[in-house]
């Protein structure tokens, strides 16, 4: 599947049509179930979706995504279609009302195909916690697509969709668009809308887009931001021209080049192609400063109290009574729910549950749960303090290449190791985007940009001069 500006050219030249588009998405995915990138097609859907679109087109007043097939996370309710968060707590929930993100885009007449596996719950960094299977990635299928968002991330780089949703609570965009060699970006919270997307952890979750290129995710940006007044967390802030922001050149842009990013855990060759990506930024204009986040090692610990925390209060509602997953024959009230939620939830789940409760009983609230979210305060300052002197800040999305399936499923504090440079942003509520850089062992490397809260514009632009200058971004896996 071709870029959004390649498709968008080709329907308002009549070359092809929303509805040739949308059959040939959905066979591309029934062919690449081998990814196990979906946990529903609705191919019906589909169609009269493209049915509108077309005729949209031909009236000559069609949006820019106007007949552009892509995927929803499956964490976003679909009035009439299954949303189960990749758990079989959810297995039967057919949501009465749309995701405010699925009522924007279907605004616009982009057609959606189905909806993408994931992280159980948006919990996990590798997508192999779904109930439904582990994704596999494009690029080495013994490989994880990175998690949470790895089912919308195999199908924009398998090239089955143009563009997918996702969703950015630690990392869950950036990271899989940085195993899997495609464009991820995560706004500012608060710049999209929460409301219909099934909460994991609210004050970090963020929904955000999986595309080819950075044009693309403005596009996709462009549609789905904007105050909502039904979500509490939706800012009240005009909408940039993000589209026409990515014509910027990067001339006296400065880039903080973040030491504490480059540290032992990342690999050889993801440093290596993350520096060579910063002397191209150079080349282009930008100056590099070295930097230092000197409380950055506090993120992950700050990040796994709070996170499961907030997930041991959002997921208390699944409890077998008012929907959901109910066990069969209760013996009693404390039956139903211990074997409703026993049996609904995954490992992962059940692990985040307990730490999050533990975290804020009684006697152990200051010494974790309060002396993390003071961590969080340190961590946005270093992040505003930086930003004093620079304009974005960058480093590798990840330390490593695509690790194995099931190489790092027995050890959770190596999964969660994972996430080292990428849950900072969200504890200080930024903006950021992972963008491909270079091959390491080859497979894709993810080079993260991180601006100032509602500088999304600054990143896209900054990232789009990249991806002019470089052809990593047009790298395909080998079907």
């Amino acid at each position: 599947m071709a870029s959004i500006a390649h498709l968008a050219q080709e329907l308002r030249a009549r070359k092809t049509t929303a509805a040739e588009l949308a059959r040939t998405a959905l066979t591309a995915a029934r062919s690449r179930a081998d990814l196990n990138a979906f946990v529903t097609l609705d191919e019906q859907a589909a169609l009269d979706a493209a049915a509108r679109a077309d005729a949209a087109l031909a009236a000559g007043n069609a949006a820019a995504l106007a007949g552009i097939p892509f995927a929803h996370k499956d964490i976003f309710c679909t009035n009439g279609i299954r949303t189960t968060c990749a758990s079989r707590m959810l297995g039967n929930f057919v949501p009465p009302f749309d995701a405010t993100v699925v009522e924007r885009l279907a605004a616009t007449h982009a057609v959606c195909i189905g909806k993408a596996n994931m992280d159980e719950f948006a919990m996990g960094s590798s997508n192999e916690n779904s109930f439904y299977g582990a994704v596999r990635n494009p690029w080495d299928e013994t490989r994880v697509p990175g998690g949470s968002s790895g089912g919308s991330a195999a199908a924009v780089a398998a090239g089955i969709v143009a563009f997918a949703t996702g969703t950015d609570t630690g990392g869950s965009v950036r990271q899989p668009a940085a195993f899997c060699g495609i464009t991820g970006l995560k706004p500012t919270y608060g710049r999209v809308s929460r409301l219909g997307m099934i909460a994991y952890a609210s004050s970090l979750d963020c929904a955000g887009v999986l595309a080819r290129t950075a044009v693309d995710c403005a596009q996709v940006l462009a549609a789905m931001a904007g105050h909502d007044a039904r979500d509490a967390t939706s800012v009240e802030r005009a909408v940039d021209d993000y589209v026409g922001a990515v014509s910027t050149t990067l001339q006296g842009l400065k880039i903080g080049v973040v030491r504490e990013y480059f540290g032992a855990g990342v690999d050889e060759g993801v440093g290596a192609a993350v520096h060579a990506a910063l002397r191209e930024f150079e080349r282009l204009g930008a100056k590099l400063v070295d930097i230092c986040l000197p409380h950055a090692p506090l993120a992950i610990p700050a990040y796994y109290v709070i996170a499961p925390a907030e997930a041991s209060s959002n997921l208390a509602r699944y409890d077998g009574v008012r929907y959901g997953h109910r066990c069969a024959d209760p013996q009693s009230l404390e039956d139903l729910y211990t074997r409703s939620r026993g049996e609904g939830f995954g490992a992962e789940v059940k692990r985040r549950i307990l730490v999050g409760t533990y975290a804020l009983s009684a006697g152990y609230y200051d010494a974790y749960y309060l002396r993390a979210q003071r961590a969080r305060r340190v961590i946005a300052d270093d992040f505003a303090a930086a930003f004093e002197a620079v304009d974005l800040i960058a480093g590798p999305t990840a330390p490593s290449v695509a690790f194995r399936l099931g190489e790092k499923t027995s050890d959770p504090l190596a999964m969660y190791a994972a996430d080292v440079n990428t849950v900072a942003v969200n504890l200080a509520g930024l903006p950021a985007i992972s963008v491909p850089a270079g091959l390491s062992e080859g497979l894709p490397v993810g080079l993260q940009l991180i601006a100032p809260a509602f500088a999304e514009a600054r990143l896209l632009g900054a990232a789009h001069q990249f991806q002019c200058a470089t052809d990593w971004h047009a790298r395909q896996p080998r079907a």
